[in-house]
């Protein structure tokens, strides 16, 4: 299934952000459709479980619109909140049974019969990649997921669920302050499979467009500013370029609820960044040239 080049990312959509009305929501919604994404992220936990509720409302409302868009979410965090009382302690569980159980709670909020991407949200240590297939299977099988995928997962933990079930992607943290799936494997097995990584978390979470006296960010600033004439471009808009020039084929996953914004993230999918422009930030980022 193909997925908008920029995916909006639902986190900070309600509770633990703007906190949207039903209106803002819908008006967001189709505000992004009318920039070309259509591919919306969820998780079942995002505002302490509230969130799918929240965007679903938006879908009951105008049931057309959910013909237009696509749907991921993922499950597999259990937390302690007040809507699920009987969560003790913060755990993952990964069992056919929570997967299946998360994924029909999840229809129910999301005003929806299927999910379009299932993610895992982080690896369970107590996994079994037999059960989570089986799992898999039934969804499939009766329509409540598409297709599925990971969030967070090792190299070795993609590969060992891989061999029982095919992944189309892992959702990983990746931006100029979090440089590991360069060098840990994840791309590489991304690129060496043919599946577009997904990236959460791009622009750093925000920290590169803030003053700050971390020397990492300053060179970083420093750098893509300097770049940012040549491109004529603003430095989010470099950033997410430098994520979009690997050969992996990463799709950002956006976590404004701005408009404007987002309009703005749409333009960097055109720069072109060079490979040594590419390099010079990841230098800045490093502190290091390469060896």
């Amino acid at each position: 299934m193909d997925f908008s080049p920029l995916i909006i990312g639902a986190m900070r959509l309600g509770k633990w952000g703007v906190n949207f009305n039903t209106n803002e929501y819908e008006s967001f919604i189709n505000g992004c459709l009318d920039l070309g994404f259509d591919t919306f992220d969820h998780a079942d936990i995002y505002g302490d479980y509230t969130t799918e509720a929240e965007f679903g409302a938006v879908l009951k409302k105008s049931p057309s619109l959910r013909k237009r868009i696509k749907l991921i979410t993922k499950c597999g965090i259990k937390m302690v909140s007040p809507n699920r009382p009987e969560h003790k302690v913060k755990s993952y569980d990964l069992s056919a049974d929570h997967i299946i159980k998360s994924v029909e709670h999840s229809l129910v909020e999301l005003s929806t019969d299927h999910i379009d991407l299932l993610l895992l949200h982080r690896p369970d240590y107590l996994m079994n990649p037999e059960e989570i297939a089986g799992g898999f299977t039934k969804l499939k099988s009766e329509g409540k997921a598409l297709g599925f995928g990971v969030s967070n997962f090792s190299t070795s933990q993609f590969d060992l669920l891989h061999k029982h079930y095919p992944l189309t992607t892992n959702q990983i943290e990746v931006s100029l302050l979090q440089r590991n799936a360069f060098d840990d494997g994840t791309l590489d097995q991304c690129l060496g499979l043919g599946l577009k990584p997904m990236a959460w978390s791009p622009l750093g979470g925000g920290a590169l467009f803030k003053t700050s006296e971390d020397e990492m960010i300053n060179r970083i600033q420093k750098v893509g500013n300097e770049l940012c004439d040549g491109y004529n471009c603003g430095l989010d808009q470099l950033l997410y370029a430098w994520a979009l020039a690997h050969p992996a084929g990463i799709i950002p996953v956006l976590g404004t609820s701005n408009l404007e914004r987002i309009g703005l993230a749409k333009a960097a999918l055109e720069i072109k960044i060079s490979r040594e422009d590419w390099y010079r930030l990841w230098t800045a980022a490093t502190g290091n040239e390469v060896l």
